[in-house]
């Protein structure tokens, strides 16, 4: 990454980014929401478009000279429906919360009821939590995962949808290995009335790659970011697998007379101008470079490799004595409940840091700590698979981790971390990100 112009101009900044360079190229990101992009994603977010404002949508702006900018949309937007198989995109929402707050407008008044995963059992802000817009605005009711077993009980989703009778109902997690069953939460909504939104912000590669369930035959709404797994820029984006009506009543009139909106058109509008103004068209072309990567076969192998990763280093840890909520994963990803290792997920998290592998403190089902606490951590394996790394380093990495784990409440702790640390260096500089990430 050539920076000898900001070297020059902005030393405090130049040395930030410096430092992050080496933090990515030294240490291993285990975190399951992080992934490197590649050259060319970086190099569309780096681009001249950042400097142009395009309101509006292609061919429907409210500046001129966004002829340019109009193809860079137009492709992403292409390239989006064949890699999903959906009849409607927009790739405009700035993030996975951006993406779901237009959902979420566009078919909800203020008090309308929700039913959403729990935060505490793997959910996401955005999907009902009373800290955030979805529970402020709106009757937030969750449902969770058995306590026995970590899996989400659709008779208990059905249950509880027939008591509160949901204007929306979302699946979708942030912390929850296992795949949803999108049929299943179809018929529940349709029984209810209730509107069915897909939030695959995790593993949109997974589903893109077919390799778990594809929310699209059966979800009204379908968003994702266009990181994670998906290994572009960060941003999100909105889906429909097709499009329709608005039940909602809302009409536009046109030359011929006044027709009801369709469902399409009322989330264009409730993205720009109801809660964004101008999209970040650096971004836009960021994704559409991704969206093209994803198409091709290689990323199938990868994503492939993701899941296989995930799946080994699960094995390991219940091997270890470790509890991965659910018993296994069929994602990329894991929760690791802590309390039998006398460990909380903040020290787990901290301590993982000075060894050089980054996680992140999460809460578990049940648990008896505060979210700035928690009992357990989260594991993913998006980015170590983008670096190279297969089984038998997924197998080495947990076996370092619990190195650390195990000493944690010893006076061998900091000489431990010392020790991982520069087992982790070798390993990552064995394996340089080449097409992805930064350059040292």
């Amino acid at each position: 990454m050539n920076m000898n112009v900001l070297q020059k101009q902005d030393k405090e900044i130049f040395e930030a980014i410096a430092g992050e360079i080496r933090r990515q190229t030294e240490t291993l990101e285990l975190i399951a929401s992080e992934n490197f992009a590649s050259r060319a994603v970086m190099e569309a977010c780096g681009s001249v478009m950042t400097n142009k404002y395009a309101e509006g949508y292609p061919g429907k702006r409210y500046y001129g000279g966004c002829e340019f900018v109009d193809i860079a949309e137009n492709v992403a937007r292409d390239r989006a429906k064949k890699l999903f198989g959906c009849e409607y995109v927009n790739v405009q929402p700035h993030s996975g919360s951006s993406a779901n707050m237009g959902v979420l407008f566009a078919v909800l008044k203020p008090g309308d009821r929700i039913m959403g995963l729990d935060l505490s059992h793997g959910g996401h802000l955005t999907h009902g939590s009373k800290v955030n817009f979805s529970g402020q605005f709106f009757e937030a009711h969750t449902y969770g995962v058995e306590k026995e077993t970590g899996y989400i009980d659709m008779n208990r989703v059905e249950e509880m949808a027939l008591r509160v009778q949901p204007k929306l109902i979302i699946c979708g997690a942030s912390a929850y290995s296992q795949g949803f069953d999108f049929k299943a939460f179809r018929e529940v909504a349709d029984k209810v009335g209730a509107f069915l939104m897909a939030d695959i912000a995790h593993p949109a590669g997974l589903i893109a790659s077919g390799l778990l369930n594809d929310p699209m035959p059966h979800c009204h709404f379908v968003t994702t970011t266009t990181h994670k797994t998906l290994r572009g820029p960060r941003g999100g984006m909105i889906m429909m697998g097709q499009d329709f009506e608005n039940p909602l009543g809302i009409t536009l009139k046109t030359k011929k007379g006044i027709r009801t909106k369709m469902m399409s058109e009322v989330i264009d509008a409730e993205i720009m101008p109801g809660i964004q103004g101008g999209p970040l068209m650096h971004i836009i072309a960021a994704k559409g470079v991704a969206f093209g990567e994803a198409l091709q076969p290689e990323f199938r192998t990868y994503a492939e490799q993701v899941r296989r990763n995930a799946a080994v280093m699960a094995e390991k840890f219940i091997g270890l004595d470790y509890h991965i909520v659910s018993g296994g994963t069929k994602n990329h990803l894991m929760l690791i409940d802590l309390r039998n290792k006398n460990v909380t997920g903040k020290i787990a998290e901290n301590l993982l840091h000075e060894a050089g592998i980054t996680v992140n403190k999460n809460m578990v089902p049940f648990d008896d700590k505060s979210p700035f606490v928690t009992s357990g951590i989260r594991v993913g394996t998006p980015a170590m698979t983008t670096r190279g790394m297969t089984g038998q380093y997924a197998e080495r990495i947990v076996e370092l981790i619990d190195r650390v784990i195990s000493a944690a409440n010893t006076d061998r702790i900091e000489q431990v971390c010392a020790e991982v640390r520069v087992d982790v260096k070798e390993m990552c500089e064995g394996l340089p990100l080449n097409d992805f990430g930064p350059t040292p």
